[in-house]
């Protein structure tokens, strides 16, 4: 049973999702925080669009995921969600809007999904954020969670470096994700950890994984839209795949504008009126 796009495309959905991993059929995922990108995302049949808190690093320019706010999130996730047809659209919540207080995090849920329609929240922990889990869940908002390297903890780590190598951390990892599965999680994406890591959640949980740095044994793959476009350079760990060199052809269409119009080339006599 294939979920690919046809002429006339179900929209996705958490259940689509289960029934994807029952069927070994692996889920698509990549970011988008803007009504023209998010657009070409889900036309081109990606199952399942985040809008992250990388927004953070990739439309703001800041260092880190940490300064974004839950307004700045509403307001990017506004814009997906009017392009979209048929990806299942997800947001993080951003740091601070749920660490430490259910309640808080209750309601910064429902703000996300009452002010920009969005479909489901993600968030980033294990059993330290079960309660917050459960008390979303209770209002009938669908939660994915998110273990690994959890860029919202980047202070707390120290460093972007792969997790869970050794065996104690690997273990809490595992039984974090079952946490988050009985606490009524959909789904959960695990970042830069060992792909025998990965392959070992996986066919424990029942829940699809979706890795980002965390190897093929995963249910689904989920990438930075800006990363695989190749619109940005600066970041090159060894899990990006840049399907395109799209700041190389920008920045020489752009150079091209401008000798145009400093020459007096642009317009021309067809691109103007009379």
């Amino acid at each position: 049973m294939s979920h690919y796009p046809g002429k006339e495309a179900k929209r996705v959905t958490t259940h689509t999702l289960l029934e994807m991993k029952e069927a070994k059929e692996p889920i698509s995922m990549l970011t988008a925080y803007d009504f023209s990108l998010a657009r070409i995302v889900d036309a081109a049949g990606v199952d399942v669009i985040l809008v992250g808190d990388s927004a953070s690093n990739v439309m703001a320019g800041h260092e880190t995921t940490l300064p974004i706010t839950l307004d700045q999130m509403i307001y990017h996730a506004s814009s997906v969600i009017r392009a979209v047809k048929r990806s299942l659209v997800v947001v993080d919540l951003p740091f601070g809007s749920y660490q430490g207080n259910s309640k808080e995090a209750l309601n910064s849920a429902i703000r996300i999904m009452k002010e920009s329609g969005a479909h489901a929240i993600k968030l980033e922990g294990g059993s330290e954020v079960e309660e917050s889990v459960k008390r979303i869940l209770s209002a009938g908002i669908p939660v994915m969670g998110h273990l690994g390297l959890t860029p919202q903890s980047i202070y707390k780590f120290g460093t972007y470096a792969v997790r869970a190598r050794e065996e104690q951390e690997a273990n809490k990892l595992l039984e974090d994700a079952k946490v988050l599965q009985n606490a009524g999680c959909f789904a959960l994406v695990l970042e830069k950890i060992p792909a025998k890591l990965t392959q070992r959640v996986a066919q424990e949980l029942e829940i699809p994984v979706i890795g980002i740095g965390a190897g093929s044994a995963a249910d689904g793959q989920v990438l930075v839209l800006h990363d695989m476009l190749g619109i940005n350079k600066d970041f090159s760990p060894r899990f990006i795949r840049r399907y395109l060199n799209l700041y190389d052809s920008m920045h020489q269409a752009i150079s091209n504008y401008v000798t145009d119009v400093k020459n007096k080339d642009f317009p021309n006599t067809d691109e103007q009126y009379s």
